[in-house]
């Protein structure tokens, strides 16, 4: 990464240095700074539209030695992805400064996510002697809001929302002195000028201020009520974690009957007592990130068994913002923290909005009056195979680029789990999580951050990239913009984006296994084996296909993706292995089969372990995306290889396997036969692999966020000699969509 300095008169060079990547907001300036005070090197550092600017003077081995450093010992915030070193002609003055950032330039400066509270700071919020005792905004340049405050680039205070709240005389010194860790921190505040606290009730009526809004809200958690706090990048809804009672009010409020509730925990000491944690596990808890984390419950947990009904695991996360870290203090047990939404709503950022939307949810609300610039909800990460997945990208992974080289496009992802994202010149950036895109409020805040990405960056893309599904609201709104449409098929651009992440050049043999994508042949796509690259595909396998009654109302409805696979092999005796129905259900959906009114054909993955959840009389209903399915895993838990039946599946061929399941339903534990299922799809997963003839294989789709599926089809093929890729920072659910549409698109889009 380092350029040899030729010398000029008197032994010294000078050089232009443009460093690339997430340097902005992460306290590279102030390193940059340290580091050329240390070596002796004269110039500067300023922020410019692509990264950070240096001009550095020096005698060639004290430069060497200054770009070797810099590297080296770079902030652990910060991600560099390109240094350009040019030789400086100009004089440079003695001394080394940070100056003000370039102006008027097309921005492509990496924005940097929010960064958890540093352990600097949460001693001194603790340390009755430090003036920042208990304000619930400290931060420095290791720590504190970016994304979600930030409102152009380059990344200056004038930038951000903090812009409204003028630094007093100590945070000014503090801000320009170089020995100080809050150097040109620019969310730098004080209890004297900066945010507040309140606490407010429904009707938005202030009840205490300041302190003393903490501590009547840790009081009113303890009493067993509802609190909603503004956060970092949004509201959470909070309730004592151990109260049954409140817990359940909670999800009669919310209208969540049975979804997993997140839970923060005062410490990682605390986190054990309920949970087993691995050093990754932890290391992602304790990190700058500090996402939810799923983790695996102790068999004697004292949580309400209402937090995640009938789930081994919990996802769980640690105070990562110095509110959240006072709030934990003051009552020292684990609290649920959700999503502050409505249901299928999303989340909500601002006070007056919140108040409106969660006053029949929430009984109190702690606000603060520093602005959110955009809703950011908190990441979700799970360790599979020793590694961490990234299943919901927001707050601390977004919105870090990916390397691209393209012309200015717009992709806009699917329907569910929406995300975004922006071609910039050799990167795409990846909006945060935006939800399932079902309502009017869920497609405003989608149409906010596009509106956003294209403002910040200055772009104005050429293209819009969509799904093939007409009935997206992702689709019509590309088609509405005025603008060429390119259309990527939904599972080519799963296994685009699985290759962008780990910059595969291709072919690859794409395993694109999930619950639903429009096929091109009109038929619902979802167990897909695609040879592919990033600017076409071929089919090679795929699930046998069944028929869905009601369409997509068997992805609420698991009974009748398992009605319909039986009704393949058994016709209008299918009902009599599936004693789900009544007797007028079972009537009108066996017309509905005999006649296919209202009934799509899917080769779904998902939909199939939907229907073996059903067969096996564990999942009838679903109350959220992916119930089903997450209890066929669940069931497997315990067994190994030892326990696997050996079931076949030729080709995709499932009927084998469901005539097996069927004749062992009697014989043996549900265990054994759900991790069965899970086998003989990994030993298909190597019949389709070895039909491509291909050596590197991609696992992506949703259905990948299964632990056990994921390891044991990785294991098989691997033992078969492959190289196998799968999502780790960009999610393999849909979440990932709008990076593999982009992918595809800038193959495409020659013209």
């Amino acid at each position: 990464m380092t350029d040899t300095c030729a010398p000029s008169d008197g032994g010294r060079t000078s050089k232009r240095i443009t460093i690339k990547g997430a340097v902005q907001g992460v306290g590279f300036r102030p390193h940059v700074f340290a580091v050329a005070s240390r070596h002796g090197v004269d110039g500067w550092v300023r922020n410019n539209d692509s990264g950070v600017e240096i001009v550095a003077a020096a005698a060639v081995e004290q430069l060497d030695a200054f770009l070797i450093a810099l590297h080296r010992s770079a902030p652990p915030a910060s991600r560099i992805t390109a240094c350009c070193i040019e030789d400086h002609q100009e004089a440079v003055a003695a001394g080394f400064g940070i100056v003000e950032s370039e102006p008027g330039l097309s921005p492509q400066a990496v924005m940097t996510p929010d960064l958890a509270i540093c352990p600097q700071c949460l001693e001194e919020l603790f340390d009755p002697n430090q003036r920042r005792y208990r304000y619930p905004f400290i931060n420095c340049t290791h720590c504190g809001p970016r994304y979600s405050i930030q409102q152009g680039i380059p990344y200056d205070r004038p930038q951000t929302t903090m812009a409204g709240f003028g630094m007093c005389d100590r945070c000014a010194d503090e801000y320009r002195d170089p020995a100080n860790r809050r150097f040109h921190a620019q969310p730098i505040a004080c209890p004297d000028c900066g945010p507040q606290l309140a606490l407010w009730d429904r009707d938005g009526n202030t009840l205490a201020s300041r302190d003393q809004a903490v501590v009547a809200a840790a009081e009113a958690l303890g009493s067993g009520q509802v609190l909603a706090l503004k956060g970092l990048g949004g509201f959470h809804l909070m309730v004592d974690a151990r109260n049954e009672q409140a817990v359940l009010r909670l999800r009669e409020r919310k209208r969540r009957s049975a979804k997993p509730f997140a839970v923060m925990f005062p410490s990682l000491t605390v986190l054990r007592e309920y949970a087993e944690v691995s050093d990754l596990e932890a290391l992602l808890l304790t990190g700058s990130a500090a996402p939810i984390v799923l983790l695996r419950k102790k068999e004697v947990c004292l949580l309400s068994p209402a937090v995640a009904p009938d789930m081994p695991s919990i996802g769980a996360m640690l105070p990562y913002t110095p509110l959240h870290a006072l709030l934990m203090d003051a009552l020292k047990c684990p609290l649920v923290a959700t999503s502050g939404n409505r249901r299928d709503e999303p989340i909500c950022f601002d006070e007056q909005q919140a108040v409106s939307r969660l006053r029949d949810i929430a009984d109190l609300f702690l606000v603060h009056d520093r602005p959110i610039a955009r809703p950011v909800d908190d990441s979700i990460v799970r360790v599979i195979g020793n590694q961490p997945v990234v299943l919901r990208r927001a707050r601390g992974y977004a919105p870090y680029p990916v390397p691209l080289k393209s012309k200015p496009l717009l992709a806009v992802g699917g329907h569910l789990k929406s995300s975004v994202a922006l071609s910039i010149g050799e990167q795409a950036v990846v909006s945060q999580h935006l939800g399932d895109l079902d309502n009017e409020p869920s497609m405003q805040a989608f149409e906010e951050a596009i509106d956003m990405l294209q403002q910040i960056y200055s772009v104005d893309p050429s293209k819009v990239v969509c799904d093939l599904h007409p009935d997206y609201v992702s689709t019509r709104f590309a088609e509405s913009s005025g603008k060429p449409v390119i259309k990527v098929q939904h599972h080519h651009a799963h296994v685009a984006s699985c290759m962008l992440e780990h910059q595969l050049a291709g072919p690859v043999c794409g395993l694109a296994w999930d619950g639903t994508g429009y096929g091109l042949d009109g038929t619902i796509w979802g167990g897909e084996c695609l040879r592919a690259t990033y600017d076409a595909f071929e089919r090679v396998g795929h699930l046998r296909t069944f028929a869905l009654p009601g369409g997509d109302q068997a992805a609420r409805e698991p009974r009748r993706s398992a009605l319909g696979l039986l009704y393949e092999l058994f016709g209008e005796e299918a009902c009599a292995q599936l004693p789900a129905f009544s007797a007028s259900e079972q009537t009108i959906l066996l017309k509905m089969l005999a006649q296919q009114i209202h009934t799509t054909r899917t080769s779904s993955m998902g939909r199939f372990f939907d229907a073996i959840a059903a067969i096996l009389g564990i999942g009838q209903i679903s109350t959220y995306e992916g119930q089903a399915a997450m209890q066929v895993e669940f069931a497997a838990d315990g067994c190994s290889h030892e326990d696997d039946r050996g079931y076949s599946m030729p080709d995709g061929d499932w009927e084998p396997l469901i005539r097996a399941v069927l004749d062992d339903r009697q014989k043996v534990s549900r265990a054994i036969i759900a991790y069965s299922v899970h086998a003989a799809l990994a030993r298909c997963a190597v019949t389709w692999a070895e039909r491509t003839g291909l050596s590197d294989v991609v696992l992506t789709g949703g259905c990948f966020q299964n632990a056990l599926l994921l390891e044991l089809t990785h294991a098989h093929l691997i033992r078969n000699g492959r190289t196998v890729y799968f999502q780790q920072h960009i999610p393999p659910n849909d979440g990932g969509l709008s990076l593999g549409q982009l992918a595809v698109a800038a193959a495409l889009d020659n013209d």
